[in-house]
């Protein structure tokens, strides 16, 4: 009797499945940092000092190990990595699927995709540009677009970011932004959870879902609070 031997999958196959995993794997890392930075976001409602305050001590965490602003840059470093990762995964996947379509039809059924999923390229593409837009306004430049100065509220953030929302089209694009990453994350939690293995099950399937719907409303909903909250005066210098 022949022994049965294995047949390990094409190694294109392998290489889908790891650029996949890079994409699962840094999103999930995404969702990790997108909850503490609305967490951050929402101390504005503590009032100036107390934001003030954690902005501050962010930029102390692990001292005397690490140098001043040590943590974040090397959590600055990480994400950037993460970034690349996402975004490179994201392009070489969606030329493997381009070509992998021998067969192109003249009318395009979405009927079992859902929104989400269907903007997932060009709503990404879009969150990146705000990503560097929104590092320009708070992070590097310190760019205030209210009164056109740069790098002028280095140790007060909350006017910043007061004044920044009091500007009402930049709350827009804002919004919108958030409209998108909601749209993402709804998406794509599904699809890391479905690319790690935790759907083999209809329940499984069902709560991946749900996860991202929650995790969607919630991040994208708490990360609106604060510019709303400004624009309508609720929150102010």
């Amino acid at each position: 009797m022949a022994t049965p031997t294995l047949v390990s999958p094409p190694r294109s196959t392998r290489s889908t499945i790891a650029l996949k995993l890079v994409m699962a794997t840094s999103g999930l890392l995404f969702v990790a940092y997108v909850l503490a930075h609305m967490y951050g976001n929402l101390k504005a409602f503590s009032g100036q000092d107390k934001f003030n305050d954690y902005a501050h001590h962010l930029r102390e965490f692990g001292e005397p190990i690490l140098p001043y602003e040590g943590f974040l840059w090397i959590a600055r470093t990480v994400l950037l990595v993460a970034l690349v990762a996402h975004v490179v995964a994201a392009v070489l996947l969606t030329n493997r699927n381009r070509r992998a379509r021998s067969t192109r039809y003249q009318v395009k059924k979405n009927v079992a995709s859902s929104l989400s999923s269907r903007t997932m390229r060009w709503g990404g593409a879009a969150l990146l540009l705000f990503i560097i837009w929104h590092l320009v306004n708070f992070s590097f430049g310190k760019v205030n677009v209210a009164t056109g100065e740069t790098g002028s509220a280095a140790g007060d953030p909350y006017t910043l970011m007061v004044e920044s929302f009091e500007v009402w089209w930049l709350t827009v694009i804002y919004l919108v932004a958030m409209v998108a990453l909601a749209l993402h994350l709804h998406h794509g939690t599904w699809s890391a959870i479905q690319t790690l293995g935790y759907t083999n099950t209809a329940a499984a399937r069902r709560r991946a879902k749900q996860a991202g719907l929650v995790l969607a409303v919630v991040v994208a909903g708490g990360f609106s609070l604060v510019p709303l909250a400004v624009l309508f005066g609720i929150i102010e210098k």
